[in-house]
């Protein structure tokens, strides 16, 4: 939440969220090339074009809503999340499903119950598992522009030589290798998946500098973070083939940080109080940890904050004072 003192506005938030997010954006660009610049490019495209489209059926003003730039925050978290070089087709599906889908179908910004990147991420997640499962190996993925134009737009197959399972995939279905067998292997780096600790390091210092400007309190991050440290110190058995991973593997493979300062902190779709926003990220956080270690998917960042969003009603019911009598019969 913003500084109670002075409110920002709603384009000056969503302009702060796009500076804060640069340096997780150019360590992803760093590892991933072409592919992950032409994954921003094309879901900020689409999400403006579609937002516009959007607007004019709804019969709203174009310009002065498209201004607010919520549409151009809402293409860069599905164009870092979706894997590097991901086909056009499967960045417009997932854009139409944020925007049009879980945005606009329920009147637009602030009325939307569900976060729209986390809504569209998972419709191709579920119905594309092959394409959402292709993530290229951070260490030799640098294609060259036109080679990556081939992929993305013209459908051309990726090489093999450039694609590779991420961390947390090594975690999920690695058998009966311990962590020691597997923390050598080409997917991990010094804490976390080789790549991904620096992109979160990344996105958690752009996070912090969010923070620091007071668009958001700590509750939500440190709730969700602070629940995935807990469990990954409780379950954690020293490494054996059954073990969930480590505090490393978890808070700095896939997209933690991404999720715990851009995404639990959406104000919209989080509930409004500090105590209730703290429930909301410890819960984000439980099912993000169980579903990687339990589950059938290595990341759980969407369904967890998409499962949260359906309990912020509760949530809000439970943390805020009753409505008074008087009060409640002139309503």
């Amino acid at each position: 939440m913003a500084n109670p003192r002075s409110t920002p506005s709603t384009p000056r938030v969503m302009l702060e969220l796009l500076l804060a997010a640069v340096p997780g954006v150019v360590a992803l660009c760093w590892y991933f090339g072409w592919g992950l610049i032409l994954n921003i490019v094309l879901a900020c495209g689409f999400a403006v074009v579609l937002e516009a489209g959007a607007l004019r059926v709804r019969g709203v003003a174009v310009a002065p809503t498209l201004r607010d730039a919520s549409a151009l925050v809402t293409g860069l978290l599905i164009g870092v999340s979706l894997p590097a070089l991901a086909p056009w087709w499967l960045m417009l599906i997932a854009v139409t499903g944020a925007i049009v889908v879980a945005k606009h179908v329920y009147g637009g910004l602030g009325n939307n119950p569900f976060n729209p990147a986390m809504v569209g991420y998972a419709i191709v997640l579920i119905a594309f598992p092959l394409e959402m499962s292709t993530w290229l190996d951070p260490r030799t993925s640098h294609l060259s522009l036109d080679a990556s134009l081939g992929v993305v737009l013209f459908n051309q197959s990726i090489p093999d030589a450039i694609t590779g399972a991420t961390a947390l995939d090594v975690m999920k279905f690695r058998g009966a290798l311990t962590l020691e067998e597997i923390m050598g292997g080409r997917a991990f780096g010094i804490v976390g998946g080789y790549a991904w600790e620096w992109i979160n390091a990344a996105f958690l210092a752009g996070g912090l500098y969010l923070l620091s400007r007071r668009f958001f309190t700590w509750h939500a991050p440190a709730g969700m973070l602070g629940a995935m440290l807990l469990l990954s110190l409780g379950f954690y058995d020293g490494g054996s083939a059954a073990s969930g991973g480590g505090i490393g593997v978890h808070l700095f493979s896939g997209a933690t940080m991404l999720g715990a300062f851009f995404i639990v902190t959406d104000p919209v779709t989080s509930p409004s109080t500090r105590r209730g926003r703290l429930i909301f990220g410890s819960g984000v956080g439980v099912l993000v940890y169980t579903i990687r270690v339990f589950g059938d998917y290595p990341d759980a960042i969407a369904f967890a904050v998409l499962i949260m969003n359906m309990a912020t009603p509760l949530i809000e019911s439970l943390v805020l004072p009753p409505i008074p009598e008087p009060a409640r019969r002139a309503r």
